[in-house]
Protein backbone atom coordinates (compact mmCIF):
# COMPACT_ATOMS: atom_id res chain seq x y z
CA UNK A 1 0.00 0.00 0.00
CA UNK A 2 1.18 3.56 -0.82
CA UNK A 3 2.49 5.92 1.77
CA UNK A 4 0.09 8.88 2.35
CA UNK A 5 1.04 10.27 5.45
CA UNK A 6 4.43 10.16 7.40
CA UNK A 7 4.52 11.42 11.17
CA UNK A 8 7.69 12.76 13.10
CA UNK A 9 8.38 13.15 16.84
CA UNK A 10 9.75 16.45 18.29
CA UNK A 11 11.70 15.90 21.29
CA UNK A 12 14.61 13.37 20.39
CA UNK A 13 14.31 13.84 16.68
CA UNK A 14 13.63 16.71 15.27
CA UNK A 15 14.98 18.69 18.86
CA UNK A 16 18.00 17.11 20.55
CA UNK A 17 19.54 18.07 23.13
CA UNK A 18 23.56 17.81 21.64
CA UNK A 19 25.09 19.70 24.38
CA UNK A 20 24.52 18.62 28.08
CA UNK A 21 26.78 21.15 29.91
CA UNK A 22 23.94 24.01 29.93
CA UNK A 23 21.67 20.96 31.73
CA UNK A 24 24.28 20.11 34.00
CA UNK A 25 25.13 23.46 34.87
CA UNK A 26 21.86 23.59 36.42
CA UNK A 27 21.40 20.36 38.14
CA UNK A 28 24.93 21.51 39.91
CA UNK A 29 23.49 25.06 41.06
CA UNK A 30 20.21 23.33 41.79
CA UNK A 31 21.85 20.27 44.20
CA UNK A 32 20.55 17.46 41.91
CA UNK A 33 21.98 14.76 38.99
CA UNK A 34 21.38 15.66 35.49
CA UNK A 35 18.96 12.65 35.38
CA UNK A 36 16.80 14.08 38.54
CA UNK A 37 16.74 17.19 36.66
CA UNK A 38 15.51 15.61 33.56
CA UNK A 39 12.99 13.62 35.84
CA UNK A 40 11.36 16.73 37.84
CA UNK A 41 11.06 18.16 34.18
CA UNK A 42 9.53 15.85 32.00
CA UNK A 43 8.57 13.06 34.08
CA UNK A 44 6.76 15.14 37.45
CA UNK A 45 3.61 14.95 37.67
CA UNK A 46 2.88 18.26 36.32
CA UNK A 47 4.78 17.52 33.32
CA UNK A 48 2.55 14.67 33.08
CA UNK A 49 -0.67 17.64 33.95
CA UNK A 50 0.73 19.97 31.29
CA UNK A 51 0.88 17.66 28.01
CA UNK A 52 -2.32 16.12 28.90
CA UNK A 53 -3.53 19.80 28.73
CA UNK A 54 -4.82 19.57 32.44
CA UNK A 55 -2.65 22.75 33.44
CA UNK A 56 -0.89 25.32 31.59
CA UNK A 57 2.94 25.14 30.81
CA UNK A 58 3.18 28.39 32.94
CA UNK A 59 2.08 26.47 36.15
CA UNK A 60 3.88 23.29 35.24
CA UNK A 61 7.33 25.38 35.04
CA UNK A 62 5.94 27.17 38.71
CA UNK A 63 5.52 23.45 39.75
CA UNK A 64 9.31 23.01 38.67
CA UNK A 65 10.53 25.89 40.51
CA UNK A 66 8.78 24.93 43.60
CA UNK A 67 10.45 21.73 43.55
CA UNK A 68 13.72 23.38 42.63
CA UNK A 69 13.39 25.88 45.56
CA UNK A 70 13.75 28.95 43.36
CA UNK A 71 11.71 31.86 42.87
CA UNK A 72 9.23 31.92 39.85
CA UNK A 73 11.33 35.13 38.88
CA UNK A 74 14.24 32.67 38.05
CA UNK A 75 11.86 31.21 35.49
CA UNK A 76 13.15 32.33 31.95
CA UNK A 77 17.26 31.54 33.42
CA UNK A 78 16.22 28.37 34.45
CA UNK A 79 14.02 27.44 30.79
CA UNK A 80 17.46 29.05 28.95
CA UNK A 81 20.12 26.52 30.90
CA UNK A 82 17.45 23.28 30.80
CA UNK A 83 16.95 23.70 27.15
CA UNK A 84 20.42 25.75 26.65
CA UNK A 85 21.90 22.64 25.05
CA UNK A 86 18.99 21.59 22.41
CA UNK A 87 20.09 21.61 18.47
CA UNK A 88 17.03 22.14 15.95
CA UNK A 89 18.13 19.48 13.30
CA UNK A 90 17.22 21.81 10.45
CA UNK A 91 18.72 19.07 7.72
CA UNK A 92 15.99 17.05 8.71
CA UNK A 93 13.41 19.30 8.50
CA UNK A 94 14.26 20.32 5.26
CA UNK A 95 13.87 16.32 3.89
CA UNK A 96 10.32 16.83 5.89
CA UNK A 97 9.52 19.55 3.53
CA UNK A 98 10.86 17.56 0.57
CA UNK A 99 8.76 14.71 0.98
CA UNK A 100 5.48 16.78 -0.11
CA UNK A 101 3.83 17.16 -2.17
CA UNK A 102 4.71 13.26 -2.19
CA UNK A 103 2.66 12.70 0.79
CA UNK A 104 1.10 14.89 3.72
CA UNK A 105 3.60 15.54 6.74
CA UNK A 106 2.60 15.15 10.30
CA UNK A 107 4.06 15.81 13.83
CA UNK A 108 2.96 13.82 16.59
CA UNK A 109 4.78 14.71 20.06
CA UNK A 110 3.84 14.69 23.69
CA UNK A 111 4.27 18.33 25.06
CA UNK A 112 2.77 21.62 26.24
CA UNK A 113 0.77 24.05 25.13
CA UNK A 114 3.30 26.49 24.55
CA UNK A 115 4.71 24.10 21.44
CA UNK A 116 3.20 25.24 18.82
CA UNK A 117 4.09 28.85 19.35
CA UNK A 118 7.67 27.81 19.39
CA UNK A 119 8.02 26.62 16.39
CA UNK A 120 6.21 29.20 14.61
CA UNK A 121 9.10 31.26 15.88
CA UNK A 122 11.42 28.79 14.75
CA UNK A 123 10.04 28.55 11.68
CA UNK A 124 9.32 25.25 10.92
CA UNK A 125 5.60 24.50 12.19
CA UNK A 126 5.28 24.62 8.04
CA UNK A 127 6.68 22.07 7.21
CA UNK A 128 3.54 20.21 8.64
CA UNK A 129 0.45 19.68 7.37
CA UNK A 130 -1.09 19.09 10.78
CA UNK A 131 0.71 19.15 14.02
CA UNK A 132 -1.18 16.99 16.67
CA UNK A 133 0.19 18.31 20.05
CA UNK A 134 -1.19 16.06 23.37
CA UNK A 135 -1.75 18.74 25.46
CA UNK A 136 -4.05 20.05 22.50
CA UNK A 137 -6.12 16.94 21.99
CA UNK A 138 -5.82 15.42 25.57
CA UNK A 139 -4.51 11.82 24.69
CA UNK A 140 -0.17 11.10 24.60
CA UNK A 141 1.67 8.38 22.88
CA UNK A 142 1.80 5.56 23.15
CA UNK A 143 -1.64 5.77 23.36
CA UNK A 144 -3.70 4.55 20.45
CA UNK A 145 -5.78 7.41 20.67
CA UNK A 146 -3.41 9.60 19.92
CA UNK A 147 -2.68 8.06 16.28
CA UNK A 148 -5.92 7.79 15.31
CA UNK A 149 -6.42 11.41 15.71
CA UNK A 150 -3.47 12.25 13.42
CA UNK A 151 -5.22 9.56 11.13
CA UNK A 152 -7.54 11.05 10.83
CA UNK A 153 -6.59 15.04 10.61
CA UNK A 154 -4.78 14.13 7.36
CA UNK A 155 -7.26 11.45 6.36
CA UNK A 156 -4.88 8.55 6.24
CA UNK A 157 -5.65 4.57 6.86
CA UNK A 158 -3.15 3.04 9.71
CA UNK A 159 -1.12 1.05 6.70
CA UNK A 160 -1.01 4.34 4.61
CA UNK A 161 1.16 6.08 7.34
CA UNK A 162 4.47 5.84 9.02
CA UNK A 163 5.65 7.43 12.48
CA UNK A 164 9.10 8.27 13.48
CA UNK A 165 9.92 8.65 17.26
CA UNK A 166 12.95 7.85 18.94
CA UNK A 167 11.32 5.72 22.00
CA UNK A 168 11.00 1.73 21.52
CA UNK A 169 7.42 2.28 23.19
CA UNK A 170 5.94 4.80 21.07
CA UNK A 171 7.01 2.70 17.95
CA UNK A 172 5.10 -0.28 19.60
CA UNK A 173 2.45 2.10 20.57
CA UNK A 174 2.11 3.29 16.39
CA UNK A 175 2.74 -0.40 15.66
CA UNK A 176 -0.12 -1.85 17.32
CA UNK A 177 -2.57 1.04 16.08
CA UNK A 178 -1.47 -0.50 12.48
CA UNK A 179 1.03 2.49 11.49
CA UNK A 180 4.23 1.33 10.03
CA UNK A 181 7.28 2.50 12.68
CA UNK A 182 11.07 3.56 12.18
CA UNK A 183 12.84 4.11 15.54
CA UNK A 184 15.05 7.18 15.19
CA UNK A 185 18.91 6.59 15.78
CA UNK A 186 20.33 9.12 13.51
CA UNK A 187 19.00 11.72 10.68
CA UNK A 188 20.68 9.78 7.95
CA UNK A 189 19.45 6.71 8.85
CA UNK A 190 15.78 7.85 8.98
CA UNK A 191 16.11 9.21 5.59
CA UNK A 192 17.49 6.25 4.22
CA UNK A 193 14.76 3.78 6.02
CA UNK A 194 11.98 6.58 5.20
CA UNK A 195 13.16 6.56 1.14
CA UNK A 196 12.84 2.74 1.14
CA UNK A 197 9.70 2.93 2.10
CA UNK A 198 8.60 5.79 0.21
CA UNK A 199 10.30 4.15 -2.85
CA UNK A 200 12.30 7.58 -3.58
Amino acid sequence: MTIKAVYFDLGGVLVRTEFQAPREHLAERVGLSYEELVRVVFDSRSAREASLGKISEADHWKAVLRALHLPLKEREAVQGEFFGGDVIDRELIAFIRSLRPRCKTGLISNAWDGLRLTMEREKFADAFDTLIISAEVGAMKPEARIFEIALEKLKAKPKEAVFVDDFAENIAGCEAAGLHGIHFRSTRQVRQDLKKLLKI
